[in-house]
């Protein structure tokens, strides 16, 4: 049986670092692509000292963790125990889980029955395993996207949706305060972009915008059919939105990009580099207790920052 080592060195290479960038991605953890390369450079020599006359360590366990532990260290780094572990834990979770489907799959397509027991422990044993290399270069792209998929659902399913949440946007240079509420109902994105719309409503503030902002507000309709012009800088941040309610079908509005948009959940202060705002005169809450509508992929998606640092000057809302 030949053995192509730099092919099997390379495979497990890209594997590995696939596994700690999508490990940072569910913990919603900013690393350097260079840092995840080298992680998945540590696990791959692994590969390379199975084939020295001491393979049998090297197969042991305790080594397999001892990798996996310096693995995590060179991507996240040790701030504390408990942040190491949850890294640690999670790239197992993902490893197994990706791991899983991809032999899951092949053998619920391809697996014989007749195999004897001797040829499937001798392909076993060495590097030529039943799951083809080329199916696992193909089928882990594909395990990797939904695997994200599930993990957002699953985040999204622990958000508390009847909590209120800190809500700032900032346009055309100022910053306006609102209280949101975070509503699993909202599921409305922009078709073209995919980023998810927040419905604001400005009643209380509407006389502190700008001539543009009034007529994008009041008057959305005239905008969207070309009877009423706006300022030329407000037109590369509008996008119109179709949209569904109760007993109307085929509705438009108007959905801005802000400058930014924070959103303050849980003590996190997260960033929403992805969104967009839908602004409107009429009441959301009959109690006046929230002027914003959230959708729930904005907290998932949002990039959390030092809420020490974020010292922007705010028009607040009395309640």
């Amino acid at each position: 049986m030949n053995v192509y080592l730099d092919i099997i060195w390379l495979l497990n290479f890209l594997f590995d670092s696939l596994l700690l960038y999508l490990t940072a991605l569910i913990l919603k953890r900013d690393v350097h692509f260079w840092r995840v390369a080298v992680g998945g450079l540590i696990g791959s020599i692994i590969i390379l000292l199975s084939m020295t006359p001491y393979h049998a360590t090297f197969s042991h366990p305790f080594t397999k963790l001892m990798f996996s532990i310096f693995m995590i260290l060179s991507v996240f780094g040790f701030k504390r125990f408990k942040y190491f572990i949850s890294g640690l834990m999670t790239f197992y979770l993902i490893t197994f889980l990706v791991g899983g489907s991809l032999i899951g799959v092949h053998y619920f397509t391809r697996f014989d029955m007749n195999f004897s027991s001797s040829l499937f422990m001798a392909n076993v044993q060495g590097f030529g395993d039943p799951v083809s290399w080329l199916f696992v270069i193909l089928g882990f792209p594909i395990a990797w996207h939904f695997s994200r998929k599930n993990f957002d659902r699953i985040e999204m399913t622990k958000i508390q949706y009847d909590q209120l949440v800190n809500v700032e946007i900032e346009l055309e240079g100022k910053v306006y305060s609102f209280k949101g509420l975070v509503d699993s109902g909202n599921q409305l994105y922009d078709p073209i972009t995919k980023w998810p719309v927040m419905f604001v409503s400005v009643r209380k503030i509407f006389n502190d915008l700008s001539e543009e902002l009034k007529t994008i507000t009041g008057e959305a309709e005239a905008v969207m059919m070309g009877d009423r012009s706006i300022a030329e800088n407000w037109e590369h941040k509008m996008r119109v939105v179709p949209y569904k309610v109760m007993g109307k079908e085929h509705q438009l509005i108007i959905a801005l990009r802000p400058d930014q948009m924070t959103i303050q959940h849980n003590n996190e202060l997260k960033k929403i580099e992805k969104g967009l705002i839908s602004l409107t005169t009429q009441q959301l809450s009959s109690d006046d207790a929230f002027q914003c509508i959230v959708h729930p992929k904005m907290l998932i998606n949002g990039k959390n920052i030092n809420i020490n640092k974020q010292c922007n000057e705010s028009i607040e809302l009395t309640v």
